[in-house]
Formats: structure tokens, C-alpha cells, sequence
């Protein structure tokens, strides 16, 4: 490894460190500042946690905060990402683990209580940020993450899609303990904490990208050289106005990287015609980045 790719490296590892404190500080506020006191349960393994830390705390002799929960819960899915997905993602996802762990205990829960709706829809806003952008780092907070990057890999599902499918069981917890007005509040929390993680995860969404240009082997390679993308070519084709020869290439990039694309078509040809529409399936063989 050259002293270039250390940097990089290094560069990275301090970002994801960075997000990890982000994150668990997102989650620790999203927690006690307003699902607890709203009553308002999370998404995933959050919501299992809080719900079993309710149960203990109605039923049981003794009360089992929902920090203590949350780890031992994300135990086993650590190692699942261990096996699964990659070393240093799960390194990365026990720091985020414990760091949430840590601020959910140490900041203590507001006494002022809000309209659970704003409890609903503000930490659904904070704890899907915070997930949203731990897994563009290429990092995970555990739980239904984890859970949702292994099906994806297998079935192509978005991770916020997953997350929300996973949940009845905690809205059923939070109807019964709480009324079923409270059970609503819980749908639309988790509802806001899945859209706002689809809007920030973008790695699943593909994006069919037509090209028109003139200049054809300046656009394949610059695409090329910044992306691993194939690049289909159809010959001959005519512009109507103007009746000049063009090329139309033809390929499939993430949603992730289409700022890349852009800079590398502005490079390449400014004055191509580009038609850019969500791909809705994609068959055959299509590069996935490794998330390690």
C-alpha cells in the first residue's frame, strides 16, 4: 500500500469515526428527547428494546433501561454483519453501538413534553439521519441495518423498505401499551425514519442513463475511468434537426454516483443530451460496490 492510498485510508477511518459520533449523538436525542417521552417507539431493534424495557418496567420486579437492551440485542446481528458483510464495517458498527449506548445513557431524558406527533415525526427525523448517513459511510448502527444490507444483497430491497417491514411487532407493543392512538404516532415515526433513510442510502436505487453525443470515446473514457460502469454503443444514430451523426451509449449507475457522472460527463462533452429515469429492475450482471 503507497503512502497516497494510507492517506485515503486514514482519511476515511476519521470520517467514519466522525459519523459514528454523529450518529449515536442523532439517536441519544432522537431516544430520550422524544420517543421516551412521547410514549412514540423507534424503528427495528430500537423499538424492540424500548418496548421490552416498557414491559419490564410495567410487569416485571425490576427495570431493564433501554440502553442495556439495545446492546445485547445488536450482539448476535454483530456477528451476522461479522460473517456477512465485512470486518471493517462490523468494527465500525460496534463503535456506533457503543457510542449510542453511552450518550443514551449519560443524557438524561427532558421533563418537557411535546405533541407526540412532533415526538413521532422529530425523532423519526433525528434517528433516520443519523442511520441514513452512517450507512453512506459505509458503516451500519446496527440492529435491522444489518438485517436489511444482508437481504438487499440477496433480493434487492432498500434498507428503509426492510426496516419498515420488520416493525409490526413494535407497533403492536406500542397499541397495547399505550392505546392504539399511540400505536398510529409509532407508524408515522417510523414511517418519517424510513423515507429519510432511503433519501440519504442511495446505493440501492439504479438510474437507466441514455447519452447522445458527438463525442463518444472522450465520454466512454472519462465514465470509465472515474466509474466501473459498462457502456453499451449504438452506432449510426442521426440527430432530426440538424441531421449530424451521433453516438448513443447506454448504461446503469447508482444513484450514488450520479454527481460522479455529471463531473465526468461536463468533462467529457457539455454539450451531450443525457436522459436520466429510475431503473426499476436490473437483470443480468451489474457491479455492486463491496462494503468492507
Amino acid at each position: 500500500m503507497n503512502e497516497l492510498e494510507q492517506i485515503v485510508k486514514r482519511y476515511r477511518n476519521v470520517t467514519r469515526l466522525s459519523v459514528a459520533v454523529v450518529y449515536s449523538l442523532c439517536v441519544a436525542l432522537a431516544v430520550n428527547i422524544f420517543w421516551t417521552p412521547g410514549h412514540i417507539y423507534g424503528s427495528g431493534i430500537m423499538g424492540v428494546a424500548q418496548l421490552l424495557s416498557s414491559v419490564s418496567q410495567r410487569w416485571l420486579p425490576f427495570h431493564i433501561g433501554i440502553p442495556l437492551l439495545y446492546a445485547a440485542l445488536n450482539f448476535p446481528l454483530l456477528i451476522l454483519s461479522w460473517r456477512k458483510i465485512g470486518h471493517n464495517f462490523t468494527v465500525f458498527t460496534v463503535i456506533a453501538v457503543c457510542f449510542s449506548t453511552i450518550l443514551m445513557r449519560t443524557l438524561p431524558p427532558v421533563k418537557v413534553q411535546f405533541d407526540p406527533i412532533i415526538c413521532a415525526i422529530f425523532g423519526g427525523l433525528f434517528n433516520g439521519f443519523g442511520t441514513g448517513l452512517a450507512l453512506k459511510n459505509e458503516m451500519s448502527t446496527g440492529g435491522l441495518d444489518i438485517i436489511g444490507i444482508v437481504l438487499r444483497k440477496r433480493w434487492g430491497k432498500s434498507v428503509g423498505s426492510i426496516n419498515i417491514a420488520f416493525n409490526t411487532i413494535v407497533v403492536a407493543g406500542a397499541g397495547f401499551l399505550f392505546g392504539w392512538v399511540y400505536a398510529f404516532y409509532t407508524i408515522l415515526g417510523i414511517f418519517v425514519n424510513g423515507r429519510v433513510i432511503d433519501a440519504l442510502y442511495t446505493r440501492d436505487r439504479k438510474l437507466q442513463v441514455i447519452i447522445i453525443t458527438s463525442n463518444p470515446e472522450q465520454v466512454i473514457h472519462q465514465i470509465q475511468d472515474e466509474m466501473r460502469r459498462g457502456i453499451t454503443i449504438v452506432h449510426n444514430v442521426e440527430g432530426a434537426y440538424r441531421h449530424r451523426p451521433k453516438t448513443m451509449l447506454f448504461t446503469v449507475i447508482s444513484r450514488y454516483e450520479l454527481r460522479d457522472f455529471q463531473m465526468a460527463l461536463q468533462i467529457a462533452d457539455p454539450n451531450a443530451f443525457v436522459s436520466i429515469t429510475k431503473a426499476e429492475m436490473i437483470l443480468g450482471r451489474f457491479y455492486q460496490e463491496h462494503i468492507y
